[in-house]
């Protein structure tokens, strides 16, 4: 996960973990935490929790604050599983979104919602990232031109044709071939 450049190694640097709060409520996904009183993370903050489970296994969750609740308090939603994770367990605020890699290294590439890479190619040689939530490009930096993406892929081509410099939400069941289709298009 990159958070910021200035981070030290395990993500979140000696500055940032001076805003620390503690986790009150945990429902599935969705975990509430306090802060100390004018200490409260930002919308779209990214919040690291470290720690160990009952077992001893470490755990390594990031999650993205969503709601301001009052009383201190705010909820956020967990990027990966929240199993192990107890009430009064230490929250940090990086002072951060969430921000992934950008740039011609990461073309053909495929990244989990962190920004980390998970096609066994090892890791992205870019310094460059962007946070996850911004603004769209304005009109004029748009290519007004209309023209085709053309896929490769005969079905995608002819029933839904992608339109060049546009976004593509490809959308499916388990096991229809959707991660098939993306190695197709490359």
């Amino acid at each position: 996960m990159r958070i910021n450049p200035t981070t030290s190694g395990s993500g979140v640097s000696t500055l940032e973990k001076k805003n620390q709060g503690r986790i009150v409520q945990i429902i599935g996904p969705v975990l509430d935490a306090a802060f100390p009183p004018g200490k409260m993370p930002n919308i779209y903050n990214a919040l690291v929790v470290k720690g160990r489970d009952t077992v001893g296994q470490p755990i390594n969750v990031t999650c993205e604050v969503q709601q301001l609740l009052g009383n201190n308090r705010v909820r956020a939603v967990a990027m990966s599983a929240t199993d192990g994770l107890m009430r009064g367990m230490e929250v940090i605020d990086t002072g951060a979104p969430l921000s992934v890699p950008v740039g011609g290294a990461t073309l053909g590439r495929i990244f989990n919602v962190l920004g980390e890479p998970v096609d066994n190619l090892g890791p992205v040689d870019t310094r460059t990232t962007f946070p996850i939530h911004r603004s769209a490009p304005a009109f004029i930096q748009l290519d007004t031109k209309l023209s085709i993406f053309e896929t490769g892929i005969k079905v995608v081509d002819l029933l839904a044709p992608y339109r060049r410099g546009g976004k593509i939400g490809l959308f499916g069941g388990a096991g229809v071939g959707k991660h098939g289709t993306h190695y197709g298009i490359d």
